[in-house]
Parts: C-alpha cells; sequence; structure tokens
C-alpha cells in the first residue's frame, strides 16, 4: 500500500488574506453580504427540500413493501392447487376427481398459512388427490361459498378444510394443521390417524427418516427402545397403547421411540436390524444395538420392568413335531399311508400342515377324541394324521389344498371330506354315526366373476401384465374376507372393460399359495396390495366397500388421464 505524508506550515503573525469579490455583486465578499446570505437560505432550502423527498420516498418504499408481501406470498402457492369460484366449475372438479380437499377462506389472505402447506402437500398427493382453494371474500367465491354453505369467517383465523369424496361431501378435515398428517390423510382418507396424532402417545419419539433416527443414536445418552412398525399391522396396532403407557411411566430414565419402516426407503435399515416382521423391539445403549425385546404380550410394567435389567431373548425351544409326541392318533406317512387303511376298514384321517393355526387349535381336539376312540376295542373306526408339508405325495394324491382337511375312508377308499368337524364331540358323534355332509358351499374361485383368481404358479405372470391391479389375499374361513368379497367383486365388475386394470385374488391357505402370501408380506386376513406391472407398491387400506374399491381405481386412472392431458398440452 502507497503511503502519502502531508506537511503543514504556520503563516507569520499578522498575515493577512485577500479575498475575492462576490461573483454576483462584485463587492468583496463578507460574512453578511446579501448574496451570501440568500445562498445560504437557498442550500439549506435546497437540503431541506431534498431530505423532505427521502422521507417520502423511504415512507413509499414502506407502504410498497407492505402492499407487496400478500402479492408476493400469493405467487409461492403452487399451480397444483386449483383455485375455483364459479359454481358449475366447482361441481365439475368433484364430479371428474373422487378425492379432494378444498380450502375455503375468509379474504385472500386469510388462508396464507394453509397455502403454503398445501402447496407442498400437493406436489406429494399429485395423482392421488386433488387440492382446490375458494376465496370467500371475492364476489364469485361469495357466491359460491352461500350455495355450498361454508361460511370460514365463523372458524379460527377465518379458513376451514372440507374433505368431498366420490363426488360428494365426506367429513371435515380436523387432523393437525401438518405436512405430514395431510398427506397421509389424502392418501387415504378413511384410514385411521397416524400414531403421532394421538395425544396418549405425546411420550413417544416418533422418528420419520433414517436421518431422524441415526441423529438420535448419535446425541441421546439413554438407552433407546425402538418399535419398528408398520401402520397396518394388528400387533402393532394392539402394542401401540402398552408402549405408550411404559414410555409415559418410564419418562426422563429412557426412551421408548417409534419408526414406522414399512415403505420401501428403509429396506436397508429393516436388514441391518434383523426386521423381518412387525413389530420389531431393538434396544440401544450409546447409540449401539444390543438386544431385540421379544415380548408381544407384555404389559406397561413388563416394558418398564425390562428396561431396568435388559436381556437378549431366550432362544427358543424348537417346536416338537405333532407326530414325535405322545399323541393318540396315527401318525402315517406316504409310505404306511394305503398299509394303514388296508388294516383299519373305517378311519377319519386329518391332513395338515405345522404353521397353520387352525390345524394347531384343532390338534387338542382330534387328541382327546382319539385318546376314546383309538383305545377301544369295540371303536367304530380310528383317528390318523399327515402332515402334507412332509409327505407331498399323499397331499397331491388327494388333491389337498387347505389346512386342515379332513376325510372320512371305508374299506380303503375316500367317501366324506368333513369341513365342519372341529370338535373332540363332533368327531366322536360322526364315527359313531357316519353321515354324507351338507353340499359345500361354492367357493369364491368357483363362482362367475371378472376377478381373477391367482396362485404361485401364474402370479407373477399375470400381474406383469396390468399397470393397476389390486390384490386381495384371503382365507376362506375368514369373516372379514367374506364381507368383502361381494365388494371387491362389484368393483371389479365395474372395471372389466379396462384392460389395464385387475381385480385379483389369492386363497392364502391352497396347496402353495402360503409361501406366496408369506413373500408378499401376508400377515392378517384380508391383506390387500396394489401392484403397478407386477411391482408391489403400497398396502391398501381404505375402506372395504364397493365405494372403497373403486374410488381407489378411479384415482388411479385420473391420474393417468392427467399425464396424457399434460404430454398433449406439452406438445
Amino acid at each position: 500500500m502507497q503511503h502519502v505524508s502531508f506537511s503543514y506550515q504556520t503563516a507569520p503573525p499578522g498575515t493577512t488574506f485577500p479575498m475575492k469579490p462576490c461573483a454576483l455583486c462584485e463587492l468583496p465578499r463578507k460574512a453578511d453580504c446579501a448574496c451570501v446570505t440568500r445562498r445560504g437560505n437557498g442550500i439549506m432550502a435546497f437540503w431541506n427540500r431534498s431530505g423532505s423527498r427521502m422521507r417520502e420516498a423511504k415512507m413509499l418504499i414502506v407502504v410498497l413493501l407492505v402492499w407487496l408481501l400478500p402479492v408476493l406470498e400469493a405467487v409461492k402457492v403452487s399451480p397444483l392447487i386449483e383455485k375455483v369460484s364459479d359454481h358449475k366449475d366447482f361441481k365439475k372438479l368433484l364430479r371428474t376427481r373422487t378425492n379432494v380437499l378444498v380450502l375455503y377462506t375468509k379474504t385472500a389472505t386469510s388462508g396464507d398459512s394453509h397455502l403454503k402447506l398445501l402447496s407442498d402437500v400437493a406436489q406429494t398427493v399429485k395423482g392421488q388427490g386433488t387440492i382446490a382453494w375458494v376465496n370467500c371474500g371475492d364476489s364469485e367465491g361469495r357466491k359460491l361459498c352461500k350455495k355450498v354453505k361454508v361460511d370460514p369467517s365463523s372458524k379460527r383465523g377465518g379458513a376451514e378444510l372440507l374433505h368431498y369424496k366420490d363426488g360428494t361431501f365426506h367429513t371435515e378435515y380436523n387432523r393437525p394443521a401438518t405436512f405430514k398428517s395431510m398427506v397421509a390423510f389424502l392418501k387415504d382418507p378413511s384410514g385411521p390417524p397416524l400414531w403421532e396424532e394421538n395425544p396418549e402417545a405425546k411420550d413417544i419419539v416418533h422418528v420419520e427418516t433414517e436421518k431422524d433416527f441415526r441423529k438420535l443414536l448419535k446425541k441421546e445418552e439413554r438407552p433407546i427402545l425402538m418399535m419398528f412398525y408398520a401402520p397396518w399391522c394388528g400387533v402393532c396396532k394392539r402394542m401401540q397403547p402398552i408402549f405408550q403407557q411404559a414410555a409415559t411411566e418410564t419418562k426422563g430414565k429412557y426412551v421408548l421411540a417409534g419408526m414406522n419402516v414399512h415403505p420401501a426407503e428403509f429396506d436397508g435399515l429393516k436388514q441391518e436390524y434383523n426386521v423381518k416382521g412387525y413389530p420389531t423391539f431393538c434396544y440401544f445403549e450409546k447409540g449401539k444395538f444390543l438386544h431385540h425385546y421379544e415380548n408381544y404380550g407384555a404389559t406397561a410394567k413388563d416394558i418398564a420392568d425390562w428396561m431396568k435389567n435388559p436381556q437378549p431373548p431366550q432362544p427358543k425351544t424348537p417346536e416338537v413335531p405333532w407326530s414325535e409326541t405322545d399323541s393318540p392318533v396315527f401318525h402315517l406317512t406316504d409310505e404306511s399311508f394305503d398299509t394303514f387303511l388296508e388294516e383299519h376298514p373305517t378311519a377319519m384321517i386329518m391332513f395338515y400342515a405345522p404353521w397353520c393355526g387352525h390345524c394347531k387349535k384343532m390338534k387338542p381336539e382330534y387328541d382327546e377324541a382319539a385318546e376314546i376312540l383309538n383305545q377301544g376295542a369295540n371303536s367304530p373306526g380310528v383317528l390318523a394324521a399327515v402332515d402334507t408339508t412332509v409327505h407331498k405325495a399323499v397331499g397331491d394324491r388327494f388333491k389337498i389344498s387347505g389346512f386342515p382337511t379332513v376325510k372320512y375312508f371305508e374299506k380303503g377308499e375316500e367317501k366324506y371330506t368333513l369341513p365342519q368337524l372341529r370338535n373332540k364331540d363332533k368327531i366322536i358323534e360322526f364315527m359313531h354315526n357316519p353321515q354324507a355332509p351338507p353340499p359345500p358351499e361354492q367357493s369364491w374361485e368357483d363362482k362367475p366373476s371378472s376377478v381373477s383368481h391367482l396362485g404361485l404358479e401364474d402370479f407373477r405372470e399375470a400381474l406383469k401384465k396390468k399397470k393397476h391391479a389390486l390384490v386381495m389375499f384371503y382365507a376362506p374361513w375368514c369373516p372379514h374376507c367374506k364381507n368383502a368379497v361381494p365388494h371387491f367383486t362389484t368393483a371389479a365388475e365395474l372395471f372389466k372393460e379396462d384392460r389395464k386394470i385387475a381385480y385379483a385374488a389369492v386363497d392364502c391357505t391352497r396347496g402353495q399359495n402360503h409361501e406366496l402370501c408369506k413373500q408378499e408380506g401376508v400377515e392378517g386376513y384380508p391383506t390387500f396390495n396394489y401392484y403397478n406391472y407386477g411391482k408391489f407398491v403400497e398396502k391398501y387400506n381404505g375402506d372395504r366397500g364397493e365405494a372403497g374399491f373403486t374410488g381407489f381405481m378411479r384415482s388411479l386412472r385420473g391420474r393417468d388421464q392427467e399425464k396424457v392431458v399434460k404430454k398433449k398440452e406439452e406438445l
């Protein structure tokens, strides 16, 4: 940097400096010169005028900013939010869209906070739901609000959210005004609220993303019990009140957290912590995973007590096969089956699978009946059983497709199939007086309908050809399945002409379908999965009536049509 120095010289005492004459009056310049006075006043006046103008300019800028702020805010509203003011346009919107959330506002600005949030929501639910805005403050909007009998001025903040489903009013949106809750609502308007929306779950740490999960493990000093769950899981729903009570009772000492890891984005996390079913409980100390907690029948006290002294789960004792127990039932194999029937002219045989819940329930009854029938000298017949998952030749020979299947044999020949026999007394009564069972009810699969009935052998191939497929996994004996069948069948009939759509069903009790259902994450009946060209997209947790099944498919087709229109506009 260059430095510049200055030198100062002082004039000798008495030195005078000549003044130049005034340029206006040509007189020697003096302090009291009229020109100087006028000039001074002029300069002051100029500065006074300049200062005034600057203040006015500042005030104008402030006014402009105040006026422009609402305009600037309005610019941020997503184009996906449909602004409606005409009643005909509103009716058309409800007629052409099946899932519409409408924001009614008292004025153009009273819904600003909602509009910011709804803009993000609209982007996420694009194609699945529609968001509209009606300003009841302008002349046209006022008429529309009056016709639909909506008055947002009576609501807090001058805004009201109403939901319309399949062309008619469905419900007022009264869940939290958060991004996550609104997205969940529009994806499933009839579904249950999110766990974190429950006030009683306030002491649970609700984790949304893998980043939040990692952050919690890194920063939290207290022990953590994490519940990995899925929203549709029945056991999870049963455990949640117990878990949240435990969280309240242990608040401050431990952290009890919950995380929905069902979406595919969490597959890596599930693999890391061996999450193979729901719920899965993982215990952490100082960020490190130590144990799984596996007491699914626990109370809040059980969880609190375990947290005081966390121990790894005890090794499970392998289940002893039924044939290796002290069962009085004769247990048959592929090799011994025919010889046994030759030696016993009348026999009842139960074809079963070890994993089958209904078989497990029937076993004690069957054992007790065998205790009487297989020991008596004058017994009318004997009871036997075959595990057809091991002895497959016998199962195939008699076309066993569901468990348990009970058949009655006379002189080596099959005589009756007995679906109604499940308890000890009925079994003994039948053996003393064998009668033909009532004619079986025609199965869903055998009834003509537009539902595609699939199995392990054709499931993948059939779904690959369909853009939208809703699949119902069921068991014929399941009451909830029976209730859903007619509605599902009607929905399939409505879309039978659309080649891109399929309503399909899989009987999980039939043959090898059990393995297929296990692969597709079926843990209860009925389970509904949505597939896109054979690829699993999501579980359907909506209404199980005709309106729910048809509305879901209409929303998907509506999304397709929107894409077509958009492409045409771009061209």
